[in-house]
């Protein structure tokens, strides 16, 4: 069973066909929205803030998504897929948008619609990502246009994702001894 903890006075809401790994943490004032996928070690701490996670959502192995105290929380948006180990903290990536493997996407910073954050980016407090872009570099800037093969590679990851997610909802865990 994953982690789910109440903080002050708010329960995570998820949503009953979304699929959150046994070993996820989810904290506070957190919504995961239909056929979303939350996977292994990842941690969502809606703990001073809050966290919006859209529909068909995917937030990869290792991920960390939190708020700030003082600002805005995090919203993510439909039909999002996040790489494994990214950082996600106090920002919004808007439906449609991509964050790769390993990126950090910093306070107040928008990643908007059909855009894509590079592995290994950081994305700086306050940037905006335009739609149709793609930010590499630490910290990061504009590198390129989106291509037609960037976004067939993410609607089909977003597919995938979704589809894993449900099989996964399906498969009772182990025991100690495999049975």
């Amino acid at each position: 069973m994953p982690l789910i903890l109440p903080f002050g006075g708010k329960l995570p809401r998820i949503a009953r066909d979304a699929f959150v790994a046994e070993n996820a943490t989810i904290i506070g004032d957190v919504v995961i929205g239909a056929g979303s996928s939350i996977w292994f070690g990842c941690v969502l701490r809606g703990d001073t803030n809050y966290i919006r996670v859209g529909e068909r959502t995917n937030i990869q192995d290792g991920t960390i998504v939190h708020v700030a105290r003082d600002g805005r929380g995090t919203d993510i948006g439909d039909g999002v897929m996040i790489g494994h180990l990214a950082l996600i903290h106090a920002c919004e990536i808007q439906s449609g948008a991509m964050i790769g493997m390993n990126a950090v996407v910093m306070d107040d910073a928008v990643v908007e619609s059909g855009a894509m954050v590079a592995a290994g980016a950081l994305v700086s407090p306050g940037k905006i990502v335009q739609s149709g872009q793609v930010w590499a570099g630490r910290p990061a800037k504009f590198w390129r246009p989106m291509s037609d093969r960037d976004r067939e590679y993410f609607l089909s990851g977003v597919e995938h994702y979704w589809e894993l997610g449900q099989e996964y909802r399906g498969i009772a865990p182990l025991g100690p001894n495999g049975a």
